[in-house]
């Protein structure tokens, strides 16, 4: 994926992205044996050889952006000392040191992005950028329209106000309400606790969305790597928050 000189030179941690434009600037940096001086130069850094000075900058290491359907009893997490079941244990054969960006709960399945990209992570997981998610609970009972209006409007949760969402009915069985809920903040087990707060249990959990990706048709376990127009939507994120 190509991105902008400046922030490939301070992402290797030559300078800030403003020192870094004027290392460009004033003929300082070379690209594949070239002088690069073009403001908003971008090239994808696994492909060309990088000098600052004179001095080669270390290649890249290989990105990985996976999209994982997560089965229930597998947990988020990199490392456990339990002998649980991992979501990094289905990418035994990629090496490289891949963690989920963001969390769900053991028996929560669905959307969960794996990468070794820290800086795309990090920028999807700040509360800044309001990242939407989507799920779909099953609950033991049926939602009253006045419990719907509050819960979309926010309720109190540990002192703390939730951020307004978007309920709607997907199917209605003989006991039970199949819900969609469209949420853009990630607080520990937010749609349960949401739900317990108006009476209602929540049995089954699915993420089905996540800034704006989908699962298709890929079943549980199972993964797909993320196309390059997708990992560029996701890496202009904020863009226009910055530029303001």
């Amino acid at each position: 994926m190509e991105k902008r000189l400046q922030n490939v030179l301070a992402h290797a941690g030559i300078s800030s992205r403003r020192g870094a434009a004027d290392l460009i600037a004033r003929g300082k940096v070379k690209v594949d044996g070239r002088v690069v001086t073009e403001k908003g130069y971008k090239l994808d850094p696994r492909r060309h050889e990088i000098f600052v000075n004179g001095q080669a900058l270390p290649r890249e290491e290989k990105k990985y952006y996976i999209l994982f359907n997560k089965p229930t009893g597998v947990i988020s997490t990199v490392k456990d000392t339990h002998g649980r079941k991992k979501v990094t244990d289905f990418f035994k054969d990629i090496k490289a040191r891949l963690y989920p960006v963001g969390r769900l709960d053991k028996d929560t399945t669905g959307i969960l992005i794996i990468t070794n990209d820290g800086e795309l992570a990090n920028k999807l997981m700040h509360p800044r950028f309001e990242i939407e998610k989507e799920y779909q609970a099953m609950v033991n009972g049926f939602l009253a329209p006045a419990d719907k209006e509050r819960l979309e409007k926010g309720i109190m949760l540990e002192g703390i106000r939730t951020s307004p969402c978007i309920i709607r009915r997907v199917k209605r069985t003989r006991d039970r309400d199949v819900l969609r809920i469209k949420i853009h903040e990630g607080r520990k087990r937010q749609i349960k606790r949401m739900f317990e707060e108006v009476g209602l249990k929540v049995t089954e959990l699915e993420r089905t969305g996540y800034a704006g990706l989908r699962l298709g048709r890929i079943k549980r376990g199972d993964y797909r790597f993320l196309t390059e127009s997708e990992v560029e939507r996701l890496s202009r994120i904020g863009e226009n928050d910055r530029s303001g």
